[in-house]
C-alpha cells in the first residue's frame, strides 16, 4: 500500500511539473507573439511623440503583466511547496506589485494613444475597455486585501482562514477576467486593421495566424492555471512549524 501511494504521489508530482513547464512555455509564447504582432506588423513602438504607435505598448505590457506574471504569482504557493511561507508571501506580493507596474504602463499607453491625437479618440466606449477597467480595479483591491490580511495581518487567524478561500476564488476570477479582456482586445484590434476592414483576411495569413494563436495561447494558459490551482493534490501543505504557530496564535 505504501509503495503504491508513493508511486501515485510521484506520478502526480511528475505530471504537475509538466503542467508548470507547459504554463511557462505558453506564457512566454504569448508575450513573444504579442510583441512580434505589435513590433513587426503594427509599426513598432514609440512614446508620446507618436501616440498611434505608443498604443502598441498596451497589449505587450498587459499580456506580460495581467496574464503571464499574474499567472506565475498565483502559482507561487503551488510551485514552491517546500519553501517557508514567509518567503512565499514576499515573492507573491512582489510579483503582484510588478503586475501593477506593468499594468500602469499599459494603461498609460492606451490612454495617451486616445487623448494625445488631434482630435482625441473617445475613451472607455468598448466592451474590452469596460472589462479591462473592471479587471484592473478588482486586481488592485485583491492586492490590497492580500496585504492587510496576510502580509501586514490586520485580521485574526480565524479571519484569515475564513478569507483565504475567497482570496483564492477572486484571484482565479480576476485572471479569467484578464483573459476575457485580452481576447476581446485582440479581436477589437484585429477588427480595426486594414485586412479586416476591407475583407482581405486571406491576404495577410501570417498576421492572422499570430492573432489567432495568441488568443488560443492565452485561453490555454489560463485554463491550465485554473486546473492546477483547483486540484487538491497540488495544494501546498503547511509545515509542522506553521501548524504549531497557528495553534499558538
Amino acid at each position: 500500500m505504501e509503495n503504491s501511494e508513493r508511486q501515485n504521489q510521484s506520478g502526480s508530482l511528475a505530471f504537475f511539473t509538466v503542467l508548470i513547464l507547459v504554463i511557462q512555455v505558453l506564457g512566454l509564447t504569448a508575450v513573444i507573439l504579442v510583441a512580434v504582432w505589435m513590433g513587426s506588423f503594427r509599426g513598432g513602438f514609440a512614446w508620446q511623440s507618436d501616440p498611434k504607435h505608443e498604443f502598441n505598448y498596451h497589449p505587450v505590457f498587459m499580456v506580460t503583466g495581467m496574464i503571464f506574471l499574474y499567472s506565475d504569482a498565483i502559482l507561487t504557493y503551488r510551485v514552491f511547496r517546500n519553501v517557508k511561507k514567509t518567503y512565499l508571501k514576499a515573492v507573491h506580493g512582489i510579483v503582484q506589485a510588478l503586475v501593477l507596474i506593468f499594468t500602469g504602463v499599459g494603461l498609460k499607453a492606451v490612454f495617451d494613444s486616445h487623448n494625445l491625437p488631434k482630435p482625441p479618440i473617445p475613451n472607455l466606449y468598448s466592451l474590452h475597455s469596460w472589462l479591462g477597467i473592471i479587471t484592473v480595479v478588482l486586481f488592485g483591491l485583491q492586492w490590497v486585501c492580500g496585504l492587510i490580511s496576510f502580509v501586514f495581518p490586520l485580521l485574526s487567524v480565524g479571519g484569515r482562514q475564513t478569507y483565504m478561500p475567497h482570496h483564492v476564488f477572486w484571484g482565479l476570477a480576476i485572471l479569467c477576467l484578464a483573459g476575457a479582456s485580452a481576447v476581446t482586445g485582440i479581436t477589437e484590434k484585429a477588427l480595426f486593421t486594414d485586412f479586416y476592414a476591407h475583407f482581405k483576411y486571406s491576404a495577410f495569413p501570417t498576421e492572422t495566424y499570430i492573432i489567432n494563436f495568441l488568443g488560443l495561447t492565452i485561453v490555454s494558459l489560463i485554463a491550465l492555471v485554473v486546473y492546477v490551482v483547483t486540484r487538491p493534490e497540488y495544494k501546498r501543505q503547511p509545515s509542522p512549524e506553521e501548524e504549531h504557530i497557528q495553534l499558538v496564535q
